[in-house]
């Protein structure tokens, strides 16, 4: 059984301290003004995507689920924001019973956006919604973000699997998250033995260089590898002398080497002389892997190279050049009154340097062209137009502070491969250029 995102514990007791000070300090003022139980919605969007990319991946989610259900302002908590007087004693007692009682719609994890889609859109009242802002961008701009940098790769990649092997190139929680990221944008493994346990991502590992000079010579490492792991483990070629390694290699494990590493040099060059090597050795079936410092653009000049897999570190767990996907929480509607019938009435931030928002709640829907290839991302408030209905985006994540949308990670990950193969061919391309669809706006009334 897949057991990701299945409510397992996240790794700290709460979440309720993966905030800023302000929302707290907007919480104090709003409880003190009468303002906080005002129903309001949040939407979570990104004004445009990173320089270049054509499209966006939503990741995250499923953590965002837990964050939510963990975040919870125990006594330990309470003991720090009364010891700090970051808050009064009014706002203390408030936040001592905190439990989200709202709604949250969302794009289902693994979707593709645009800018000024709708990627998540949260519900209740001011005080409890303003609190999650933090962690909700916290976790959709990093896992976002990286599962854009895998699916460029994998779509680079083509049908040979990607390793994720970042660890050492991160936080070590974040890496955790990145695997499970990589993992949505197509990557078909992770090192992180943690991210293995916690979101059951099939794991993989061989051996370093250190392990080559630990032993008095490259045959007594292969030697011991091999007793160990077997004839089809993967041996790192590229230590001492590449050609002579792989002679060693084949003549210790056999013509049924599982595998060898190359983690150096001309990749293509040296692929190619590997390969040659290996047939003529009879290691026919014996498949190269390389790695060293692999980005989606090293992946696409290795496509006619005799790869069978990429491990990729660095590049992949920092977004490939882009570490976070630029995602804001903004109020875009509020009632007018704290009585519950009260109307929602549009709000919006207007200012210059491009940080304006579109007021309304909104509802997001794909249109497709006579083809059935995505063509416009439609954002619009009040009424769906009857030829979008069953397009729509947004699907109930959370309903009165009840978790509703669980799901296996295999599930996200399958979900991903096809929305991206619903976009036009351009959008996997790698050279730089606009979004592949363009985002259209259908104003109408706002509803409450």
């Amino acid at each position: 059984m897949n057991t990701a995102d299945l409510g397992l514990p996240v790794d700290v007791p709460s979440t309720a301290l993966f905030t800023d000070q302000y929302e707290l300090t907007m919480l104090r003022a709003a409880l003190k003004g009468g303002t906080a139980g005002r129903r309001s919605v949040f939407e979570v969007f990104t004004r445009r995507l990173p320089d270049g990319r054509r499209y966006g991946v939503v990741a995250g989610t499923g953590r965002v689920l837990d964050a939510v259900e963990n975040f919870r302002f125990d006594p330990g908590v309470l003991g720090f924001l009364r010891e700090k007087n970051i808050v009064d004693g009014q706002t203390l007692d408030w936040l001592a019973g905190y439990r989200f009682s709202g709604d949250i719609w969302g794009y289902p994890e693994g979707e593709v956006y645009f800018p000024g889609s709708p990627i998540m859109r949260v519900e209740g009242s001011f005080a409890e919604c303003v609190l999650l802002e933090t962690v909700i961008l916290s976790i959709l701009n990093h896992d976002s973000a990286i599962a854009a940098a895998a699916s460029r790769m994998s779509s680079a990649a083509g049908d040979r699997p990607l390793i994720e092997m970042g660890a050492r190139r991160t936080h070590e929680l974040a890496a955790v998250a990145a695997s499970r990221a990589a993992y949505v944008g197509g990557f078909a493994s992770t090192s992180d033995l943690a991210a293995g346990f916690r979101y059951n991502i099939p794991t993989v590992g061989t051996s370093a260089h250190a392990f080559t000079l630990l032993h008095d010579s490259e045959r007594d490492a292969f030697r011991a590898q091999v007793d160990s792991l077997g004839g089809g483990t993967t041996l790192l070629v590229d230590t001492y002398d590449v050609a002579e390694a792989v002679r060693t290699a084949v003549e210790i494990a056999g013509p049924e080497l599982g595998a060898v590493r190359i983690d150096s040099g001309d990749l293509l060059l040296v692929a190619h002389r590997v390969r040659q090597q290996l047939d003529e050795l009879g290691a026919t079936g014996t498949k190269i892997i390389v790695t060293s410092d692999l980005d989606e653009y090293a992946i696409a000049s290795l496509a006619a190279a005799p790869v069978d897999a990429y491990g990729v570190g660095t590049q992949l767990v920092t977004g490939s050049g882009h570490p976070t996907a630029s995602m804001v929480y903004k109020l875009v509607a509020r009632a007018t009154s704290a009585d519950p019938k009260a109307p929602l009435v549009p709000v919006a931030k207007k200012s210059s340097g491009g940080k304006t928002s579109i007021g309304g709640r909104k509802w997001a829907a794909r249109r497709l062209d006579e083809y059935g290839v995505a063509e416009a991302e439609v954002v619009g408030t009040g009424q769906v137009p009857a030829e979008l209905a069953d397009r729509q985006l947004l699907v109930p994540l959370v309903k009165g502070g009840e978790v509703i949308a669980r799901e296996p990670l295999d599930v996200v990950r399958d979900r991903h491969a096809a929305a991206r193969a619903g976009l036009p061919l351009s959008a996997t391309q790698l050279s730089r250029g606009e979004p592949v669809l363009p985002t259209e706006y259908a104003h109408g009334p706002s509803g409450s």
